[in-house]
């Protein structure tokens, strides 16, 4: 089992910036994938940004340029620097961890089936 417990989500004003957090803990191993969803309202869950054991990156669209994933391998941390926050930006924002594929192409990390665990999610809003 692993665990997943997110922060640093919070109201920020559109242009803003947060740094969200996510520390993970259990029976990890080698080679695993982490990334960061979010779930608007009423919207599907969408990936968000996500992370290689090796330090590949890979974004949405929606928030390249914005978005930033890092990880720290020795502390089974990942976190997500958002700059420039939009109001449609506002949602509950997930971590996730992959234990159980092949995470070496893009569309493994798009793809929400791919995690194996989530976090409980911490809520990011964006006033205009």
């Amino acid at each position: 089992q692993v665990q997943l417990v997110e922060s640093g989500g919070g109201l920020v004003q559109a242009g803003g910036s947060l740094r969200l957090s996510c520390a993970a803990s259990g029976r990890m191993f080698n080679n695993y994938a982490m990334g960061w969803f979010r779930q608007a309202p009423g919207k599907e869950r969408e990936f968000v940004a996500g992370i290689s054991w090796s330090g590949t990156t890979y974004y949405a669209d929606s928030v390249k340029g914005r978005f930033t994933i890092s990880k720290d391998n020795a502390k089974n941390t990942v976190s997500l620097q958002i700059h420039s926050l939009k109001p449609e930006d506002t949602a509950v924002y997930y971590c996730a961890v992959g234990l159980s594929r092949r995470y070496d192409s893009s569309s493994t990390y798009y793809d929400r089936r791919s995690y194996d665990y989530w976090g409980q999610g911490t809520q990011v809003t964006v006033s205009s």
